[in-house]
């Protein structure tokens, strides 16, 4: 598969706290639950606005509607949410 590119849609949420190191990614062009189990264990890139690149993994999907988990090295800053990461 080539590469290709989603949105951070939001961090995980708990019942008190949100993980920053765990964002909800939409990728573009699925829309359905089926479609996301060929992306499961692939990286994830989002590189910062001064070139840094933070490195994740997709780990599992979320909910039913083609949206995915994915978990970074490092915790996420807020301005990462609604930026584009690429998918590899």
């Amino acid at each position: 598969m080539q590469a290709t590119e989603g949105y951070i849609l939001n961090f995980r949420l708990g019942g008190n706290r949100q993980y920053p190191r765990e964002a909800i990614i939409e990728i573009l062009g699925v829309k359905e639950m089926k479609d996301v189990y060929p992306f499961i264990n692939r990286k994830v890139v989002w590189t910062t606005p001064t070139g840094k690149k933070i490195i994740g993994k997709i780990v599992k999907p979320h909910g039913r509607r083609g949206r995915v988990i994915a978990v970074f090295r490092k915790g996420l800053p807020g301005q990462a949410v609604g930026t584009k990461v690429k998918i590899l």
